[in-house]
């Protein structure tokens, strides 16, 4: 059993962008400039693409993108070792990133105090 229906969210999702895509064609056409500029430079492989936009749908936490680049990184070939590599990326840039920002909100203690 999973936690949700991902290949249901991703669906759903691609739905809501063409829906989106008919409203806003320019919008949707700019993410997707966007998108794949990557892939046109060509200096990772797809499947390393994959493994950074999961990661990165982790820490911004967005199901639809989970949903998209967990089923692109496995068709590129990532396994579920490599998966959770770059998952433990995620997690060290979160906590990383609550460290930093920790000492900024002990900086603005600071400033109060005075």
């Amino acid at each position: 059993m999973t936690m949700a229906d991902w290949t249901g969210i991703r669906e759903n999702l691609m739905a809501g962008v063409g829906e989106l895509a008919k409203m806003s064609p320019d919008s949707v056409a700019g993410y997707m400039t966007v998108s794949g500029a990557g892939a046109k430079t060509n200096h990772l492989d797809a499947k390393t693409r994959q493994l950074i936009s999961l990661a990165v749908a982790v820490t911004t936490r967005c199901d639809g993108c989970i949903s998209v680049h967990s089923a692109e990184a496995v068709k590129e070939g990532a396994s579920a070792e490599e998966v959770a590599e770059a998952l433990g990326v995620a997690i060290a840039m979160n906590t990383g990133a609550a460290l930093v920002y920790s000492t900024r909100a002990l900086d603005a203690v600071k400033a109060a105090i005075g």
